[in-house]
């Protein structure tokens, strides 16, 4: 299933896998697939069950092609990726969606923060971008992010990215079953999981994007949202309603700027 690319990793990418999570994306995979590969050999594609040409899009390029055959939602893609990098006894992974809306040019930034604090799920951040967010979508995640970050007991910067860096560590505690959500709200419980397990986020700051190019998301504000605290209502139930975790989470959630970027810059070099 593995192929490698011929560009030699730098130091920054050892041991890191890319994973792009796709469901009918034919429009933008191809282009993000080359993008990835530029930054680091080793790049999977997880496609579930795309009624289009994603997959073969991507066929012919030397990365990871994962395929579900059914769509059984991102969570179900995420953990295909998950196993697949901890198989390879990987040090993390860094996801990013398949419709274009994330700059692979923003990984190395990523990474760096993630090197500097591997206990950390690192995220990359849009909520300070407000002029580039659909309101609908903006109002949505605040409100997402108000409640895992309650129940992850630390303030989040943005819960509903899906650029995110993933240390083995936190993969393994997904992979043991102890998130049980699928699809969008899996990417909320992981966070929860993880702060239980002393495995906090850590933001980076990254500009809004929406391809014209791109399809419609996937994520549905209401519906999803509504699952998502549902899953989060369950949780602070079963810790007791958590009020120190409610406390903790009032702070304002730290973001990394991009005022060390030549710092970074240097280090992906």
């Amino acid at each position: 299933m593995e192929a490698q690319a011929s560009t030699p990793s730098a130091p920054l990418w050892n041991g890191v896998w890319i994973a792009i999570p796709a469901y009918n994306e034919e429009g933008t995979i191809r282009e993000l697939s080359h993008a990835a590969l530029a930054l680091c050999p080793r790049v999977m594609v997880i496609d579930d069950g795309s009624t289009d040409s994603t997959a073969g899009q991507v066929r012919d390029l030397p990365i990871a092609l994962i395929r579900h055959p059914v769509n059984l939602g991102k969570g179900a893609s995420l953990m295909s990726a998950f196993r697949h990098a901890l198989a390879s006894d990987a040090g993390c992974v860094i996801t990013l969606d398949g419709d274009g809306q994330h700059d692979p040019k923003d990984l190395p930034r990523l990474l760096s923060a993630w090197r500097d604090q591997q206990d950390r799920v690192v995220i990359g951040s849009r909520l300070h971008d407000r002029s580039q967010f659909p309101r609908a979508r903006y109002r949505a995640n605040r409100f997402a992010c108000f409640w895992i970050s309650w129940a992850a007991g630390h303030p989040i910067a943005d819960s509903q990215s899906g650029l995110r860096v993933y240390p083995s560590e936190v993969m393994r505690i997904a992979a043991s079953g102890l998130v049980r959500s699928g699809r969008f709200t899996f990417e909320s419980e992981i966070l929860i999981e993880a702060a239980d397990h002393g495995h906090l986020t850590l933001a980076r700051a990254i500009p809004g994007r929406y391809p014209s190019n791109a399809r419609r998301s996937h994520f549905r504000p209401v519906v999803d949202i509504a699952s998502i605290v549902v899953m989060v209502g369950l949780r602070l139930l079963k810790k007791g309603m958590y009020p120190r975790g409610l406390w903790r989470s009032l702070r304002a959630a730290p973001v990394l700027s991009a005022e060390s970027e030549a710092q970074f810059d240097s280090r992906a070099s």
